[in-house]
């Protein structure tokens, strides 16, 4: 099941010295598959290029045109094709790099056999540039070891890269720019000065002179690795170039169907993908689909690339130049349309109004159309027929209440929180920390409203809240751990807020709220030593202390409720279970 992106997650590292940028790798997207899709997050484009972790071996991979081919030609020539493939590297480590090292990483050198098929550029370029780019970060990590043999086979082994990612691609596009070609040359004009120089160093003994050539040799790498990111943004921008004027053009649902699932794959391999995607029309051509009825069938499909290429900057502003909002809220108050269509555009609206994206706090189109869209999606979470259904549509609520405080109001005139009360007992809907994350962050943006509390009470929410203090995960993945903490936070500001009308403290008090909250606060593993829980139960137990001071021990008084709260606070942070 998809979840939304966790609210304030947007952390971005600097490289280490001049090696981080092959040694970063972009956790933001969801997973792809192995190396036949070139790993996930192929690289960033130009001076953050990103790569994968070193050590996969690409398997080899025969694509079923290939085959057909090779079908039809005799075994010797077939051996022939096959051999320029899969031993180009080895023959040039051997006749260049002197023996091929025995060392106890050589198992992981990453050779590409089989290659893509014919006519396939854009497959050709992912795969090559996933090789090149991991080449590339694993050859800063053997210079900074000084590990000159092995710097130098594999600069041999990156230059027999490049320059078949540059025949082929010769080979099989359809004519290349001046630019294109001018970048080519500097490329491998960089890679012959870094085979050269890493073949003077391996004959130096001198430490003082090796030091001064390591310089040399690390700027030769910067600036290979630029060229081959402009090389490579170049190549990407033309092949995405052509996806978008076939959508564009294309009255055929099959032909838009598969280009539009082509645009789709690419905008899994990262943000500078998207970006391009963005740059180039991408946006543009694909609410173009999503307005047109006779591709309705394809709405799903567009609305998920949309949502994919809205995760970078360009691609909000490409949404909000092509009215893209009041086409969302078209298809979202349009009852015709599939609950799979609608889903999808509550996870458009969902990415646009995400807090954790500062570029989306300035989209004013949305306000004009907010109110509309909040209606259809409170009834798309009424409706909903499956969880994942739900938590995009409880995503896109939560987010917009984030986006204006106005959300806030609506929801609380359209009975809200009686419809998503309910659904916590419907185990169809709501069946995962994400989705009860939603609901407690919509509860708790409300919950500043006064008139909130008395709907909360009449639908006995305050039990509810009560629940989620003991949100546990079932699988253990950080991803889920993190969900709960998020749960039992929210939770507890919900209850603090609430607990400004007295017949809610009351309320929590008979229902043993101040139990639970003390033992948070007092046993880190109910918590998973989370701050932020530990921070929010302080603030709602003092709250309900202040209301009903007799439901405290002493002991409990005066170290979480009489001292400031942040001795409180490192009281129970430094509170460490014994195993003695």
């Amino acid at each position: 099941m998809r979840r939304p992106p966790e609210n304030g997650e947007a952390a971005s590292e600097e490289g280490i010295g001049s090696w981080g940028l092959w040694g970063q790798q972009e956790t933001r997207r969801l997973g792809c598959a192995g190396p036949d899709r070139c790993g996930q997050a192929l690289l960033q484009i130009g001076i953050n290029m990103m790569a994968l972790p070193g050590g996969r071996q690409v398997d080899s991979i025969t694509l079923p045109g290939q085959r057909l081919h090779l079908m039809q030609v005799d075994s010797v020539q077939r051996w022939m094709e096959d051999l320029k493939l899969m031993t180009e590297c080895e023959c040039m480590c051997v006749l260049q790099a002197k023996p091929i090292s025995l060392e106890e990483d050589a198992q992981g050198d990453l050779i590409l056999a089989g290659g893509p098929g014919p006519g396939d550029p854009l497959q050709l370029l992912l795969k090559r540039g996933w090789v090149i780019s991991t080449e590339l970060r694993r050859i800063g990590q053997k210079l900074a070891q000084d590990r000159w043999a092995r710097v130098h086979s594999m600069s041999v082994r990156l230059t027999c890269h490049a320059r078949s990612m540059v025949s082929e691609y010769s080979a099989v596009s359809r004519s290349s720019s001046q630019e294109m070609g001018q970048v080519e040359k500097l490329l491998m004009e960089k890679c012959s000065e870094l085979s050269a120089v890493t073949e003077r160093c391996l004959q130096v003994e001198n430490e003082h002179v090796l030091k001064s050539m390591k310089a040399c040799v690390s700027e030769t790498l910067s600036t290979l690795g630029q060229h081959f990111g402009q090389l490579l943004e170049l190549a990407l921008t033309r092949e995405v170039q052509a996806l978008v004027r076939k959508i564009d053009a294309s009255d055929n649902i099959y032909t838009t169907e598969s280009t539009t699932g082509n645009l789709f794959s690419l905008t899994q391999e990262g943000a500078p993908l998207c970006r391009i995607i963005a740059k180039e029309g991408g946006v543009v051509a694909l609410f173009k689909v999503c307005r047109q009825d006779s591709f309705r069938c394809l709405y799903p499909q567009a609305l998920r690339t949309l949502a994919s290429i809205c995760c970078v900057e360009e691609g909000v502003h490409q949404l909000e130049k092509v009215d893209g909002v009041l086409c969302l809220a078209d298809i979202l108050t349009d009852d015709s349309h599939s609950e799979a269509t609608r889903a999808e555009a509550a996870a458009v609206v969902a990415q646009v109004t995400s807090p954790h994206l500062p570029f989306t706090q300035h989209l004013t189109s949305f306000l004009e159309s907010m109110e509309e869209i909040v209606t259809a999606l409170l009834k798309l979470c009424q409706e909903a027929s499956s969880g994942e259904v739900f938590l995009l549509a409880s995503a896109a609520l939560a987010n917009i209440t984030f986006f204006d405080t106005m959300a806030c109001e609506m929801l609380l005139q359209l009975n809200a929180i009686r419809v998503l009360l309910e659904a916590c007992s419907d185990k169809q809907r709501v069946d995962t920390p994400y989705t009860r994350d939603q609901i407690v962050t919509i509860l708790a943006n409300m919950s500043v409203l006064e008139q909130c509390a008395s709907d909360i009470i009449q639908e006995n929410g305050v039990q509810l809240i009560m629940g989620m203090l003991s949100e546990k995960p079932r699988s253990g993945t950080p991803a889920e751990v993190a969900a709960c903490e998020r749960v039992q936070q929210k939770a507890a500001v919900t209850l603090a807020r609430l607990s400004r009308d007295p017949d809610v403290a009351r309320e929590a008090v008979q229902l043993s709220c101040m139990s639970r909250l003390i033992e948070l606060c007092r046993s880190p593993s109910e918590r998973n030593s989370s701050d932020a829980v530990l921070v929010a139960c302080l603030a709602a137990l003092r709250r309900l202390a202040g209301v009903c001071p007799e439901g405290l021990q002493d002991s409990d008084f005066q170290q979480l409720v009489q001292p400031r709260l942040v001795d409180s606070f490192l009281l129970c942070s430094n509170m460490e279970e014994s195993f003695v």
